[in-house]
């Protein structure tokens, strides 16, 4: 049975309505503390929007030492950056809308589904099990754009907090997601090093920062030297977590084929490959391409996007094909817009979701990843681990 704290009648019966039957409701925390305490099984809290802000995330953290299977929803009229990441650091599990039953119904399922783990149960039956979709974008060449394709992506796949997304930046010693996203790094992977032993969800989402509903982010460390000791198998226990949070990993790298980024490679679902209309970096897409076929990666999983691609460079669509010798996913077209939603750290999918470039990135979201088959993309990649076991062997 869920126990739903919440002292407005208006409220409770709304949630009433949504939940069923199996609802236990209080109005307030010591009455819910007192229930907890008589039934140690309960695995489910929801703390209604009638519970003061500062009660709640003092209660959750209580719980969250006194009984780690415990999840603790909180339920807000509005949900907004400053609350998302105050819940998180005060180890609330999941945050929703109050009038959005999706989300609720979404929270609540993930909440009970990761409390059967902890507790050492089968997931609920009928409950799905997170298994998000981990899109890494990657360039080969730098100033391809390839974090503003990344985090414009992330807005996209969120549709407005439809689903949950996380961006995650592995360039440790360079990356931008903080600054294109005017969010500050207070937390960020490094942070994961000294729990690499011991690192659980919740450890995971307390290295998170939010950004919008729907979408919150994996920083980079804010100095070159912070991330020296974040290794490969680090990063895939990682991303292993935030599939299991989110329904879209999108995975920013830096220019190299570094072991951070063989190993988001390896955990993808969907490769987007970023080029721009001009030799050098077409060359090093061809080349990206060339090792994607010695590392075996699935060539149904790359998708090909040429940014800037209506640039007046001398290149045809034609001369740019036979270069890359692949089909291309997706023609983003230049704007100037780009650059000053860049510099004023709002994604242009945010500041003008009805702009071309706007459109172009979420339809390519909508129609190559948002279809895509998990379940299609896990039998690859085990086909693939299974393949590399011989060769080892």
């Amino acid at each position: 049975m869920t126990i739903l704290c919440e002292p407005l009648r208006r409220h409770a019966e709304q949630l009433g309505m949504l939940l069923g039957a199996g609802l236990r409701t209080v109005t307030t925390l010591d009455e819910l503390t007192a229930a907890l305490y008589a039934d140690r099984d309960e695995h489910l809290a929801l703390l209604g929007p009638g519970i003061d802000l500062a009660d709640a995330l003092r209660f959750a953290a209580e719980q969250r030492i006194e009984r780690p299977a415990l999840g603790v929803v909180l339920l807000r009229n509005y949900v907004d950056v400053e609350v998302l990441g105050e819940a998180i650091r005060a180890g609330v599990r999941e945050v929703a809308e109050a009038g959005d039953a999706a989300a609720v119904l979404g929270a609540c399922s993930r909440s009970l589904a990761l409390s059967n783990q902890l507790s050492g149960g089968p997931a609920p039956a009928g409950m799905p099990q997170a298994d998000g979709q981990v899109v890494t974008v990657f360039a080969a060449k730098g100033g391809c754009g390839k974090t503003t394709i990344a985090t414009n992506l992330a807005v996209a796949l969120a549709a407005g907090g439809t689903r949950r997304v996380c961006v995650v930046d592995l360039d440790l010693a360079f990356g931008d997601v903080a600054i294109m996203l005017q969010l500050v790094p207070d937390r960020s992977v490094s942070d994961a090093v000294s729990m690499a032993d011991r690192l659980d969800e919740t450890g995971f989402r307390s290295l998170l920062t939010p950004y919008t509903p729907g979408v919150e982010a994996l920083l980079a460390p804010s100095g070159p030297a912070d991330g020296e000791h974040v290794t490969r198998q680090l990063v895939g226990e990682l991303l292993r977590l935030a599939r299991g949070a989110f329904d879209f990993v999108v995975v920013d790298t830096p220019p190299q084929f570094t072991d951070h980024v063989l190993a988001a490679l390896d955990t993808s679902h969907k490769y987007v490959l970023v080029a721009t209309p001009d030799i050098p970096a077409l060359k090093n897409l061809r080349i990206t391409l060339d090792m994607f076929d010695l590392l075996d990666y699935p060539t149904d999983a790359r998708l090909v996007v040429l940014n800037r691609a209506d640039a007046k460079v001398g290149l045809t669509p034609a001369d740019i094909e036979r270069v890359i010798r692949v089909p291309i996913a997706a023609r983003i077209p230049s704007s100037r817009d780009v650059p000053i939603s860049v510099n004023k750290g709002v994604p242009i999918m945010t500041d003008s979701p009805g702009h071309a470039v706007s459109k172009s990135l979420r339809e390519f979201a909508l129609s190559q990843l948002v279809t895509a088959d998990p379940a299609q993309a896990r039998a690859r990649r085990g086909l693939l681990a299974r393949r590399r076991g011989a060769v080892a062997r």
